[in-house]
């Protein structure tokens, strides 16, 4: 039994957030020796898993989602746990103490997180800030995830200068940026999903990067499919080729769901829980169905990250062979502990070898 799985139901009596807060915490006290002390027993280095995306090297293909680090505190210890990149985000221009407490809530029956945190986090200006500081000391690629502030008042063009000065103060420090435009968690409950939105939304992001002479790669979070069975000619076939058309560099799938089809807690406890967006295993499907939707959507051309519901090697695996170039993890940690990315990376290997493949790269898509 790991040392988490002692810990966990300890953790488990304090409510969601405090828990996050406790382990922050004592990481962040750990940070400064984690590479000394950490790293030897959570790291794990095989060739196999190496890739290069967008110029970028990855050690292995598992990396942490946004949403566990927003203002980027921790991107040392990330590391250190073995991730073979860390996305830090979700960051808006403005600083944010998001929705009120409670607003995280564990669903252990489902093994999933119900979440409306309304993304808090400490603004662009603050997390560039501390990046710079350390950048030169992280090893792994970084991705840093920009949204619009938790405003309702910020909306149409004021939301797209929004999003606009959070990347002119982080693209500069990114290897990549993630444009989260499908978090549920705003007042307004708006997103810019909508195609037109979308379009006009990729338009002042690309000009504004062609005028900072930046060429850092730009890619797009996607909300879950309400259902696994997607189809030619939905709805999301619009946002695919609006997105296409402004060359982004590839799509994160996905993100938390507003459906909560299926869930093995009680309706009354879900009643008491209120409105937030759903992860985790009752998630891991219909992300996985959405992976391999784009990547025969675009005949593999754009690279994937596959985010919702990794909880095991297998579910990290599937969607691999979906499509998925790289993976991130985030409620999976919580429930399995930091042990989990090694589990993942060293089963991988495995998988590859039992199925023949040289590299992680020849599995991406090897079933769609």
């Amino acid at each position: 039994m790991s040392l988490y799985r002692w810990m966990r139901p300890f953790l488990f009596l304090m409510d969601a957030e405090r828990a996050h807060q406790a382990t922050f915490k004592f990481s962040r006290w750990l940070q400064p020796v984690a590479p000394v002390f950490v790293r030897p027993w959570f790291a794990y280095t095989d060739k196999r898993l190496q890739q290069e995306l967008w110029g970028l090297p990855f050690a292995n293909p598992v990396g942490l989602a946004a949403g566990m680090d927003k203002n980027a505190e921790l991107v040392r210890f990330w590391e250190a746990l073995g991730m073979g990149f860390v996305e830090v985000g979700s960051v808006t221009a403005h600083s944010s103490g998001g929705n009120a407490k409670p607003r995280a809530f564990r669903l252990p029956l489902d093994r999933a997180l119900i979440n409306r945190m309304g993304l808090n986090n400490q603004g662009a200006e603050a997390v560039a800030a501390r990046i710079s500081e350390h950048r030169e000391s992280y090893h792994v690629p970084l991705g840093i995830n920009i949204a619009k502030t938790h405003s309702p008042d910020i909306l149409g063009d004021a939301g797209i200068d929004d999003f606009v000065r959070s990347f002119e103060l982080l693209a500069p420090h990114a290897d990549y940026v993630a444009l989260n435009v499908s978090c549920p968690n705003t007042t307004e409950g708006k997103t810019f999903e909508d195609p037109e939105a979308l379009d006009a939304l990729l338009r002042a992001i690309f000009e504004v990067r062609q005028s900072m002479a930046l060429d850092v790669p730009v890619l797009v979070k996607l909300s879950p499919p309400p259902t696994e069975n997607l189809r030619a000619g939905d709805a999301l076939d619009e946002i695919l080729d609006v997105a296409q058309q402004h060359a982004i560099a590839g799509w994160i799938a996905t993100n938390t769901a507003s459906n909560r089809a299926g869930l093995q807690t009680s309706s009354q406890a879900l009643t008491q829980i209120g409105h937030g967006g759903l992860s985790g295993q009752p998630v891991c499907a219909r992300s996985t169905a959405l992976i391999r939707y784009l990547y025969q959507y675009t005949k593999g051309a754009l690279p994937i990250i596959g985010v919702g519901g990794i909880h095991s090697p297998q579910s990290a695996y599937e969607k691999i062979l979906a499509g998925a170039s790289l993976l991130q993890v985030y409620t999976g940690l919580i429930f399995e502990g930091p042990g989990l990315v090694k589990r993942i990376n060293k089963s991988l290997s495995w998988f590859l070898e039992r199925d023949g493949f040289a590299n992680v790269q020849d599995a991406v898509g090897a079933n769609t």
